[in-house]
């Protein structure tokens, strides 16, 4: 039987109590953490280290594509956007590229810097 640790329990609280908004900010923040593993196994020449975290970002992307209404012409935006770091994850992924990772990640970071905006925004 497997002991989940005081970190894990407050973890799967938060994502279990987590609206959808604050679910969509934790997939964002997740894959920049993910990528900045992956640019670090790269240095590291650790390559299925690097893979295993490519595949946890594509993954993200995909259920962020997954959330998208189709209805709200911004969704279509965002789903050419969501495409073309996929199309690039896979780039950097069989090149061994940390540069397109970068350019990934700043797209990210954008999206998610964004997303917290609109999230406290919404509050007041």
């Amino acid at each position: 039987m497997a002991i989940i640790s005081p970190y894990q329990t407050y973890q799967q609280n938060s994502v279990m109590t987590a609206s959808p908004q604050e679910l969509t900010l934790m997939l964002y923040t997740g894959s920049m953490k993910f990528m900045r593993l992956a640019k670090k196994a790269i240095a590291d020449k650790k390559f299925e280290e690097k893979n295993i975290n490519l595949i946890k970002v594509q993954n993200i992307i995909q259920e962020l594509q997954v959330t998208l209404d189709p209805n709200i012409d911004l969704s279509q935006n965002l789903g050419q956007l969501y495409d073309y770091m996929y199309t690039r994850l896979v780039e950097a992924n069989t090149k061994n590229d940390a540069d397109i990772l970068t350019e990934v990640e700043e797209l990210m970071r954008e999206l998610r810097d964004t997303w917290k905006q609109i999230i406290e925004t919404s509050r007041v």
